[in-house]
């Protein structure tokens, strides 16, 4: 099995697993490898380092190989949760500055529930918190880089 660290055109880093060489190079050139958290397909191999078992008398268990057919990319928590997390903002209304107005309502049941995203202060969001309506505040940094 080879492990390789590869790089879509958007920057997201993710390992892929292939039985060889060969089988990278066939698939890529046949477009099946793309990247798991944005699904660009522009990928490129990024160095890595050999691994080296030096042990020699300790046996390791290896992981099975996937069936014939089946995906190489290995699975990634992180990137999943990139992915929901964008096709969760993706999906939301955006209610501005209204946010917690937004919320507050919603949680008392004075409008239709649905999924929304704003902004708030922080003052509010925790007000909202301790109400117990269900929010999840995100720094505006991480929304950016997610949208």
């Amino acid at each position: 099995m080879k492990v390789l660290n590869l790089r879509c055109g958007a920057q997201h880093v993710f390992e892929g697993w292939f039985g060889s060489e060969a089988d990278f190079q066939d698939q890529h050139a046949r477009g099946l490898v793309s990247c798991p958290v944005c699904g660009d397909a522009v990928i490129e191999k990024m160095l890595s380092a050999p691994r080296l078992n030096l042990g020699g008398a300790v046996a390791e268990t290896a992981a099975p190989a996937p069936p014939a057919g089946a995906p190489t990319l290995a699975p990634d928590p992180q990137a999943r949760l990139w992915r929901a997390m964008r096709q969760a903002i993706a999906q939301a209304e955006d209610v501005g500055e209204r946010f917690a107005d937004e919320a507050r309502r919603m949680h008392q049941g004075d409008t239709e529930a649905r999924q929304i995203r704003g902004r708030a202060t922080m003052q509010d969001t925790l007000a909202l918190l301790e109400e117990g309506v269900p929010v999840l505040p995100l720094p505006a940094a991480l929304k950016e880089t997610l949208q």
